[in-house]
C-alpha cells in the first residue's frame, strides 16, 4: 500500500487509540488525530490529508456533516466513517455526500485494511455486513440511479396508497401524466403490468426514496 497521509477521529478516547493502535499494528501511519467534529473539520480543511477515518457521531460536528463540507468544497480528502449504527438512512445519506468507505466497528479488526486499501485505490468500499444488514445491494443501489426526482416522489406518495387522482392533485399534474409516469417506472424496473406489481414493488423497497 503506497504511503498516505491519514487523519483518525473519535470522541471516544479509548475507541481512538485501539483505532490508532489498530493502523499501526498493520503498519499504516496516522498524521493526527481529533475527540470532536469540529476539531477533526479544521484539520482536513488546513492538510487535506488523503484519509480521514471518522467517526459518525461526534460533538460539535458529525461525521456526515463533515462528509458533506468536504464535497461541497471539493476537498481532495477521500471520507471513512466507521460506525455502531446500521440505519438505511445514514448509509444513504453517506453515499449522498461522497463518502468513500463505510464500515461497522464491530468489523473494524477484519476490514479497515480492506477499505482503506480499496479508499486509496479510488475505489468506494462500503461494508457488505452492513449491507447485508439492511437488506441494500448494489442492485438496489443501480436502480436509484435510473429513476428521476420526480419519479421518486412518486413512489413514495405511491407507498403511502394515493390514487393517481390523489398524485395528481398534490404535485399539481393530471392523472393521465401520473399514468405514463408509472408505465415508465414499471418499463425501467422491468415489473410485470399486473395489478398491484409496482405497489407491491414499492412496499418492499421503500427505503430507497423515503
Amino acid at each position: 500500500m503506497k504511503h498516505l497521509k491519514i487523519f483518525i477521529a473519535d470522541d471516544h478516547p479509548l475507541l481512538l487509540k485501539g483505532l490508532e493502535d489498530l493502523l499501526l499494528e498493520k503498519k499504516i501511519d496516522v498524521i493526527d488525530k481529533a475527540t470532536d467534529g469540529q476539531s477533526a473539520l479544521n484539520f482536513i480543511i488546513k492538510n487535506e490529508p488523503d484519509i480521514a477515518i471518522l467517526d459518525v457521531e461526534m460533538p460539535l460536528k458529525t461525521g456526515v456533516e463533515i462528509a458533506k463540507h468536504c464535497k461541497k468544497c471539493n476537498l481532495k480528502t477521500k471520507i471513512i466513517l466507521i460506525t455502531l449504527h446500521k440505519e438505511m438512512n445514514l448509509y444513504l445519506m453517506a453515499k449522498k455526500y461522497g463518502v468513500y468507505g463505510y464500515i461497522l466497528k464491530e468489523f473494524a479488526l477484519e476490514e479497515i485494511e480492506s477499505c482503506i486499501k480499496s479508499v486509496s485505490n479510488n475505489i468506494p468500499y462500503f461494508s457488505k455486513n452492513l449491507q447485508k444488514h439492511i437488506g441494500f445491494t448494489e442492485e438496489n443501489d443501480s436502480i436509484l440511479k435510473n429513476i428521476s426526482p420526480s419519479e421518486k416522489r412518486i413512489l413514495k406518495l405511491i407507498s403511502q396508497h394515493k390514487t393517481n387522482k390523489e398524485i395528481g392533485r398534490i404535485l399539481f399534474i393530471s392523472h393521465r401524466t401520473v399514468e405514463k409516469y408509472r408505465s415508465k417506472i414499471i418499463l425501467k424496473l422491468d415489473l410485470s403490468r399486473e395489478t398491484g406489481a409496482l405497489l407491491t414493488w414499492v412496499q418492499k423497497n421503500r427505503h430507497l426514496f423515503n
